[in-house]
């Protein structure tokens, strides 16, 4: 069975988007991008901006499944309550879609990826585009949210194969 993964790398000024297709353990790229809040807005309209892009892209592209990948802490308070704000509205939109929605540190998704958490971003990209040949990759934005729709990929099929394993022991 094909799943069209939905993978987004959140932030207020660019969150990424990527989507892939997963069957069994291939993978390939549908699309990727960008969507980006306008600076010059408040906040409330930019995580609008936000919140209508992905609402687009997921009424576009028709995913199955969306995985977000978990940010980091800045050391500035007020640019990480903004992240905060921004993650909540990249978390709302798929689960609003009434997709499933999977979370994922960026230490494993780069490993997943990579083969090690300390990837540096070149590495990342270098990466998807070698995993996912067809991949746009116009942004180290949209490379890292493809990278958390290939993690969610692996780590779904890992999920299933050990649901399949405790219903034949059972």
């Amino acid at each position: 069975m094909v799943i069209r993964v939905l993978g987004l790398d959140p932030g207020l000024r660019n969150t990424g988007w990527g989507v892939i297709e997963v069957d069994g353990n291939r993978m390939r790229a549908i699309a990727d991008g960008t969507v980006r809040s306008d600076e010059r807005c408040s906040l409330a309209e930019r995580l609008g901006q936000l919140y209508e892009g992905l609402e687009r892209v997921i009424a576009d592209l028709d995913p199955h499944e969306a995985a977000v990948e978990e940010t980091f802490v800045n050391k500035n308070p007020a640019s990480t309550l903004k992240l905060g704000q921004a993650r909540g509205v990249v978390l709302l939109a798929p689960a609003r879609a009434g997709l499933p929605v999977c979370e994922y540190q960026p230490s494993l998704v780069k490993k997943a990826v990579v083969g090690t958490g300390r990837a540096a971003k070149q590495q990342m990209g270098m990466m998807v585009k070698a995993i996912l040949p067809g991949a746009a990759c116009d942004s180290a934005d949209s490379a890292d949210a493809l990278a958390v729709a290939i993690c969610h990929a692996h780590f779904r099929a890992s999920r299933a194969a050990m649901a399949v394993a405790a219903g034949g022991a059972a």
